[in-house]
């Protein structure tokens, strides 16, 4: 079969099985299936697949029609214009996530500490956009520690990066002047909500928090002060409708400058603040 006849059938059949954009999975499915960019495709049209390409292509799609996304599917996502490995042991990034990075780019931060790093897509994106910063990265997971390692060899930071297996702050120590934290955020009630490619393909550690979704926040602001230089940052992704109660823990325990950021979506998606001076 031509390539062009391949990514035809391949819309076909995920609009078929009622997958949103269709076409925009498609090439990403069969520029992987094939193993050909996916912006030249299209040039690229009158291509003949061999066999093994076909039954690539069918399996991948057969993946993704079963309800796998497409980064596991692949196993990478593009994140704040860099590829990140992933894989079943990490929260798969999302575009939500860039609105904590892009407030965190507005002071240089020289000592990081990313809890939770998960895949490490926060973290070694901010040590890839600050050449001097010193990135310590913690998680409860080794294996998704591995992960991040791997992700940092492959952007060129390994030399400036920490891992550090702990329970939140339990094996850390020292001091920074920016932690950054995607927590998990999901509450017991919000579980049957979740679309089954997160309900099913997220590391539950990373998702769920408790009955009220708040008990990482509750950790974290305790003893994040504890870490933090005078005057140092503290910034967590949030879920959308948990801006009032996550303020509110930051303000018993005494941060100030407390702010509420907005996503592109208009949702509240960041709260950050900073330790007292």
């Amino acid at each position: 079969m031509k390539l062009r006849e391949i990514f035809a059938e391949a819309v076909s059949k995920l609009r078929e099985n009622e997958i949103m954009n269709p076409e925009r999975d498609a090439r990403a499915l069969v520029s992987f299936g094939v193993g050909i960019p996916a912006d030249r495709l299209t040039i690229s049209s009158e291509y003949l697949a061999g066999k093994e390409q076909i039954q690539k292509v069918n399996h991948l799609l057969q993946r993704r029609i079963a309800g796998w996304p497409v980064s596991r599917i692949l196993g990478k996502r593009l994140f704040w214009g860099r590829e990140f490995l992933i894989n079943d042991d990490v929260l798969d990034p999302r575009g939500d996530t860039e609105t904590l990075i892009a407030l965190a780019l507005q002071k240089p931060g020289k000592f990081v500490l990313d809890l939770g790093t998960g895949s490490g897509a926060i973290g070694l994106t901010l040590a890839s956009e600050w050449p001097d910063a010193q990135l310590v990265a913690s998680d409860l997971s080794k294996t998704a520690l591995d992960v991040a390692r791997q992700n940092a060899i492959k952007l060129g930071v390994i030399q400036r990066c920490q891992f550090v297996n702990s329970d939140w702050f339990h094996s850390l120590e020292g001091q920074f002047d920016l932690i950054v934290s995607n927590p998990p955020y999901i509450s017991e009630g919000e579980m049957a909500l979740l679309s089954r490619e997160v309900k099913n393909h997220d590391p539950s550690l990373a998702l769920f928090a408790g009955p009220d979704g708040l008990s990482a926040y509750r950790t974290i602001s305790a003893q994040a002060k504890n870490y933090l230089v005078a005057g140092g940052r503290l910034l967590f992704e949030i879920g959308h409708r948990q801006a009032s109660a996550v303020s509110q823990i930051l303000q018993e325990q005494g941060y100030i400058d407390i702010a509420v950021h907005q996503d592109l979506d208009r949702k509240d998606r960041v709260v950050s603040c900073r330790s007292p001076t």
